[in-house]
């Protein structure tokens, strides 16, 4: 039995695979190594019942936002093994995870689109080449929290007419002050910048609205995908909500780039088994 998870900073999802294939599909909040401790994880988890009397695997491959390097995969591998009991365990990034799951074995840029953003050239089997994403606040471009952002500064900055400030004020309620101690003070300041894509999403059709998006995705391309080698000769995939939910506003970015898109799906979990059935 092997347990499969797919983790952002603001869900997780799980897949637990028995022997003959039966998958169980779960979900918990996200985590990030980057913002919590090992103790941050293993108390979180436990609160959300995800108990290692239930969960015993063989092998656990969990795929999680900010599990770049040694010392943070180790966080969140000590944050899980009180939770989880596994014989062992494989913890990547969730670039490898879209990797894995939209290219295959094949060679492909892989990227994600959800609260955060990210990229790479993938030559069928591991990562060559990745643009940091640099976070929110250096970077992030296209992603949701950045979106956000870009929305949330234009309102505060009197850039959007009154009939789109209007509509955000009788939605959300809010106000200035109350934004800056979310963005500034509070945890997760990146998770509370992205639920404000449901907005753009819902008023898309008002030009001043889509061209936030448009210029979003269009620094996303300029200044993370054009880097990559022959970037016009290998399909570009993606995953992630807002990729999943902007897809039209995607392709027009991608197509005035003179680049090829590929697969759109909103969660990498369905190809990520087939390709840990298929690679076992």
């Amino acid at each position: 039995m092997i347990l499969i998870a797919d983790s952002g900073s603001t869900k997780t999802q799980w897949a637990l695979v028995d022997e003959k294939g039966k998958v169980e599909i779960f979900h918990t909040s996200g985590i990030n190594p980057f913002f919590q401790t090992s103790e941050d994880i293993e108390k979180m988890y436990k609160k959300e019942r995800l108990n290692a009397d239930i969960l015993k695997v063989k092998s656990l491959y969990f795929y999680g936002a900010g599990c770049a390097s040694e010392e943070k995969n180790n966080t969140v591998k000590e944050g899980l093994a009180n939770v989880i009991h596994a014989e062992n365990y494989i913890i990547g990034s969730d670039l490898l995870a879209a990797a894995h799951s939209l290219c295959g074995n094949k060679p492909g840029v892989a990227c994600i689109l959800g609260t955060g953003s990210n990229s790479c050239n993938y030559n069928g089997s591991e990562i060559v080449q990745n643009v940091s994403p640099l976070g929110y606040i250096l970077g992030d471009e296209g992603s949701g929290a950045v979106l956000g952002r870009m929305l949330i500064s234009d309102i505060l900055k009197n850039q959007l007419s009154k009939e789109v400030t209007d509509l955000f004020y009788e939605k959300y309620k809010t106000s200035r002050l109350e934004v800056q101690d979310r963005v500034y003070k509070q945890p997760f300041p990146n998770r509370y910048l992205a639920q404000y894509t449901k907005f753009l999403s819902e008023n898309i059709s008002i030009p001043e609205i889509e061209n936030i998006v448009l210029q979003g995705f269009d620094s996303f391309v300029k200044r993370n995908l054009m880097q990559y080698d022959n970037i016009t000769k290998n399909p570009v995939h993606f995953t992630g909500s807002v990729a999943f939910y902007f897809k039209n506003q995607l392709e027009k970015v991608m197509q005035n780039n003179r680049l090829t898109l590929g697969k759109v799906v909103q969660a990498p979990m369905e190809d990520l088994i087939n390709y840990h059935l298929t690679n076992k």
